[in-house]
């Protein structure tokens, strides 16, 4: 059988077919691979360097490999966080004309850290904490999406920086199942798979002297599952308002979109006795301040970054003269938007040297030196300003957690 690549972009069967397909992955020689840091899988992955993209290849068999890449295409669509698929390679061969196993190919998620990397120096229970958000966060927007994962843990997680905060994606699609609506037994059954098998993970940490001595890995495992409950009910409960006060159902709303939801479709009813009024949100979409963000700068960040960004352009905009809301006469938030990206984002980002921002991408450089323009500025007791703070970050902070950042990602 030849060699085929069935791939989403037509320029990529180009830059794949440079690779050694007749040798497995674990004989790819080190000229290819790109040294990345991997989490555990059952089966073989390798990073690899295709023209100038960085791609993660898993050999597995043909049948579950078609599948799972069918299924990320679904979750792209579906705008669901998870790795990017490529292509799946069929027909190898060894030099020999053996067959070797299939390879699904996805695009490597950039500034992404699996879980085991990140403990590679005790991890403080409150980082903990704020992974078990994130992955909870996943999990709901992928059981109000219809998908079934059916092995969520930690090893088929990534996590990325996120405003001080992080954001899951997924990694592993190929035990998952798309339905038009997930039943409370099927979401149940997830949930106790991601306790059992986090549970688990942390024990095995554990075991390798790699955990916090205060974390409890079963306790960390309920966890998940109490996360999970609460923004489950807060995103699908039905909520019940005296007659006319309709800024209720304005402040529950308002509720989610801080919570990262946009509500797209919702139910409003009367009661027989037009005493109440019955609201339930039917259809939620996450991404709340991502989507606002893209719309006024066309910067497209993760969701607390985003947050983190548009209070900065909007702490900026106030002080711009032509600024004045509801005037006609008045600049429109759009041009502010892009002023803002062109003479303050942008140049307080490129002040940042290449060499010392890690796998940091722009949003997060910028979260971080205003996080340093506040602390210095609670310090001084007045706002010493954003060039001031770049200084003082580029000097003092970045030499010093440059050794904890890890390497940038090859161009």
């Amino acid at each position: 059988m030849a060699l085929q690549i069935s791939a989403t972009n037509p320029e990529h069967p180009a830059l794949l077919l440079e690779l050694p397909w007749q040798l497995p992955l674990e004989e790819w020689p080190e000229d290819v691979l790109v040294p990345l840091p991997r989490g555990i899988s059952r089966h073989v992955v390798r990073y690899a360097r295709a023209g100038d993209e960085v791609i993660a290849v898993k050999e597995l068999a043909e049948r579950p490999a078609l599948r799972e890449y069918e299924l990320l295409r679904v979750l792209d669509r579906l705008g669901i966080p998870a790795v990017d698929p490529l292509a799946v390679v069929t027909g190898r061969t060894d030099t020999g004309g053996d067959p070797l196993e299939p390879v699904l190919v996805t695009r490597h998620l950039g500034g992404s850290m699996p879980y085991r990397s990140m403990f590679e120096t005790t991890m403080r229970p409150a980082t903990m904490h704020r992974l078990m958000d994130a992955l909870a966060v996943l999990l709901v927007r992928l059981h109000l999406s219809g998908f079934a994962w059916g092995d969520c843990s930690l090893s088929n997680t990534l996590f990325r920086r996120d405003a001080g905060a992080y954001a899951a994606y997924l990694v592993d699609a190929e035990t998952g199942d798309l339905h038009p609506r997930l039943s409370p037994g099927q979401r149940d059954y997830d949930l106790d798979l991601a306790r059992v098998n986090i549970s688990g993970e942390l024990l095995d940490l554990e075991a390798s002297g790699a955990l916090h001595p205060s974390v409890d890995p079963i306790e960390f495992g309920r966890e998940i599952c109490a996360r999970y409950e609460r923004l489950w009910e807060e995103l699908t409960r039905t909520s019940v308002y005296p007659a006319g006060k309709y800024h209720y159902i304005e402040r529950r709303i308002r509720r989610l979109n801080e919570l990262g939801f946009d509500v797209a479709e919702m139910q409003i009813e009367h009661s027989s006795n037009g005493d109440t009024v019955t609201f339930v949100p039917k259809v939620v979409d996450a991404g709340h301040h991502q989507r606002q963000l893209l719309r006024l700068t066309g910067l497209d960040t993760e969701e607390n970054q985003a947050r983190r960004l548009l209070n900065d352009l909007e702490s900026w905009m106030a002080t711009q003269d032509d600024y004045a809301p509801g005037d006609p006469l008045a600049a429109r938030p759009e041009v502010l938007a892009h002023r803002w990206v062109r003479d303050v984002f942008r140049p307080t980002v490129r002040a940042v040297p290449l060499d010392l921002r890690g796998s940091m991408d722009a949003a997060e450089i910028y979260h971080e030196l205003l996080e340093h323009r506040w602390y210095l500025s609670e310090r001084a007791q007045h706002d010493i300003g954003l060039d001031t703070a770049v200084q003082d970050y580029i000097a003092r902070i970045l030499p010093r957690a440059r050794e904890t950042l890890e390497p940038t990602t090859p161009e």
